[in-house]
């Protein structure tokens, strides 16, 4: 039993209209739904992947998470209720809102609200993004991933690596503490972060392209209170970007170069360098802490940390053979 990707989020909001601007002209997703009260917004060739209701309240509604089929599900349903978890089938009028064969409800032990799904629906017609993007990188990496927050990891990690068998990734403590999982190829699809509260820090796509990520970072630059994370590189999962602060005021990270890992052979580990190699000034922090963060990214430059960029066939070119010096230091590096 095990789940194969995000595959879909819910959002509240208390202005739609500030969503519906913020996930088409910034983000570059294509509305395809808005009513009163609802819009949906398409990454890929799925009918949706964000769904965003109006609300009293600001933030997340629900995390969707995808399954392989009806028989896995099942499973999943009788897995959870063996461990005590109070699951739902999801209503026939809910499926279909959730463009889905089928879903069961739960929640997390911090109130969380869970979907699992199988089949989700794909569009006959092309993505059309709301401003010129290259596109997201989806498909079975699923739509990106979602770092929570946590009073207490305590009381909520288990509940996704003994029961959803989430796998770690890895970990860091400094400059604040952060655990990272995985349940496909892609580095992460699940963070937690030691906050003091119960919420969420971010959501996180990628782009197939670095430009669009440069793009995006100048037209947040027009209005610099929206960025809330400057653009910088991860450690540990090697994407380039940056964060800014969505219309229902948490982050969402816009990337690009993420790593991929093969799960079975994967070994957790704990990263101390910190969170980034470079850039990534967290407003956020306190003080003490955005100090310690510069202080760390000063000594992973100081130790001469370089990590290769993570490309996909078609957006690079191999530069040409014109530095012999550079070739023989690869060369080195692979024999020594």
């Amino acid at each position: 039993m095990h789940l194969d990707a995000l595959g879909y989020v819910g959002i509240r909001t208390k202005n739609l209209d500030d969503w519906a601007a913020y996930g088409t002209n910034f983000l570059g997703m294509q509305m395809v739904d808005k009513s009163r009260g609802t819009l949906a917004l398409r990454m890929d060739d799925r009918k949706q992947r964000v769904i965003v209701h109006s609300d009293a309240d600001e933030g997340p509604s629900f995390y969707g998470w995808e399954v392989a089929d009806a028989a896995a599900l099942d499973a999943l349903a009788a897995h959870l209720e063996k461990n005590g978890v109070k699951t739902a089938r999801g209503s026939r009028a809910l499926a279909g809102e959730r463009r889905v064969k089928d879903l069961i409800v739960f929640a997390d032990p911090i109130g969380n609200r869970l979907e699992a799904f199988y089949g989700a629906e794909t569009a006959t017609d092309p993505f059309k993004p709301g401003r010129s993007i290259s596109g997201f990188r989806t498909g079975p990496l699923g739509m990106g991933h979602a770092v929570l927050t946590a009073e207490r990891l305590d009381e909520v990690l288990p509940f996704y690596t003994e029961i959803l068998n989430f796998k770690l990734t890895d970990y860091f403590t400094k400059p604040f503490a952060a655990y990272f999982f995985h349940v496909n190829a892609r580095h992460h699809s699940l963070a937690f972060i030691n906050t003091g509260n119960n919420g969420i820090h971010h959501l996180m796509v990628e782009l197939c392209y670095l430009d669009d990520v440069g793009q995006g970072y100048d037209i947040a630059l027009r209005k610099p209170e929206m960025i809330g994370t400057t653009l910088g590189r991860h450690v540990n999962d090697h994407v380039t970007s940056f964060y800014s602060w969505s219309p229902s005021r948490f982050l969402f990270e816009y990337g690009w170069g993420g790593r991929t890992l093969d799960p079975q052979t994967w070994v957790p580990e704990e990263r101390t360098e910190g969170p980034s190699l470079w850039g990534h000034d967290r407003k956020w922090l306190t003080p003490e802490a955005l100090e310690q963060s510069r202080d760390l990214r000063a000594a992973v430059a100081q130790s001469g940390v370089r990590v290769p960029v993570n490309v996909m066939d078609g957006n690079y070119l191999r530069a040409a053979d014109v530095c012999p010096w550079w070739n023989a230091t690869v060369a080195a590096r692979k024999t020594g």
